[in-house]
């Protein structure tokens, strides 16, 4: 019997990861620098079927045309009424509604953009040919894993809150820690930021300490290197350490990347301690005393001045704290 998706293991998991990142850089030309993403757009289908507005009876739809996208043919059912001509075209669940039955098929092509735009995304990311029709419910669990790299980001939020159904049966675990820990990707950062948010609540995908000590290492890796904070990805891994799992690991790893080489990284440590003493008011010193040493020796002169303004923050139990600054680079 042929091995499934989903009988697949966490290490096969992982493997078919590693493999996967390795034809994305392939395809990219063997350039590993990360792409700034999209912003997340959250998709609503199917419209509001304007023939309702019009109060289109069933007995109207008595004609049939079709238009054409993607090398494919889709029939409409047409009503032609008073008010125009009315389409719908029931394997995309769409209508639209034009003076002319030319104009009515138009516009339904047009506005069914946004819909074929999110399955043609889904199949570039599940590296198929053509438009994804099925259900990323039904998605096995390598699919999945590769969804989070998709290219859209309400796609990727899909497939992530689907593995966090399956938090429970750790097997997604060791993948996960794979994709925060991954540098070459170029859709990486977007992918690192559902795994981030699905880390919110780590001990649901642990099994043991060890694996939990494997996933602060993973996001200490991420701040400590990074080299951009493209959908504010490394600000998230500070929050999430400060502000998820600050107990034991979370406040004692961000004090330790407040020496982190990447000033990115930097940033998201002086934030991220913040949350911690809102957890841990017994760190109040001591998270003080850190950031007071950052603003003085800090090699950037925009962090110098941003520990100096958390470190008075904290030190007098301010319930919110001086904004994160940018650098000149960022937009």
């Amino acid at each position: 019997m042929a091995t499934t998706q989903n009988d697949q293991g966490p290490q096969e998991i992982v493997q078919h990861l590693h493999a996967y990142v390795d034809r994305a850089v392939a395809l990219n030309g063997g350039s590993t620098r990360a792409r700034r993403p999209n912003h997340r757009v959250k998709f609503v289908w199917p419209p509001h079927p304007v023939s309702y507005s019009y109060h289109v009876l069933s007995t109207d739809w008595k004609g049939s045309a079709s238009f054409e996208a993607y090398g494919e043919s889709f029939p409409v059912q047409v009503a032609n009424t008073p008010f125009g001509v009315f389409g719908r075209c029931p394997s995309i669940w769409h209508e639209e509604r034009g003076e002319t039955e030319e104009e009515m098929l138009q516009r339904l092509r047009v506005t069914s953009q946004p819909l074929f735009d999110r399955q043609l995304a889904i199949n570039v990311a599940l590296e198929r040919p053509g438009r994804f029709t099925g259900s990323i419910q039904e998605l096995g669990r390598c699919d999945l894993v590769k969804l989070l790299y998709c290219s859209d980001r309400d796609v990727a939020n899909d497939a992530s809150i689907e593995i966090e159904v399956h938090a429970s049966d750790r097997i997604f675990f060791p993948a996960l820690v794979s994709i925060i820990a991954d540098r070459r990707h170029p859709l990486r950062r977007s992918a690192q930021w559902c795994v981030l948010d699905l880390f919110e609540d780590l001990p649901s995908f642990c099994q043991n300490a060890q694996d939990e000590a494997s996933a602060i290492m993973a996001m200490k890796g991420l701040i400590w290197d990074a080299e951009d904070d493209y959908a504010r990805t490394i600000y998230k891994a500070g929050v999430v350490l400060g502000g998820h799992i600050p107990h034991a690991h979370g406040g004692p790893t961000l004090i330790e990347c407040l020496e982190a080489p990447s000033r990115i990284g930097r940033r998201a440590a002086i934030h991220g301690l913040f949350h911690v003493v809102e957890w841990m008011p017994e760190m109040r010193d001591t998270v003080v005393s850190e950031l007071q040493k950052s603003a003085k020796n800090d090699p950037d002169e925009v962090l110098r001045n941003y520990a100096a303004m958390m470190a008075d923050d904290i030190a007098n139990s301010d319930t919110d704290h001086t904004p994160d600054p940018m650098f000149p680079e960022e937009d």
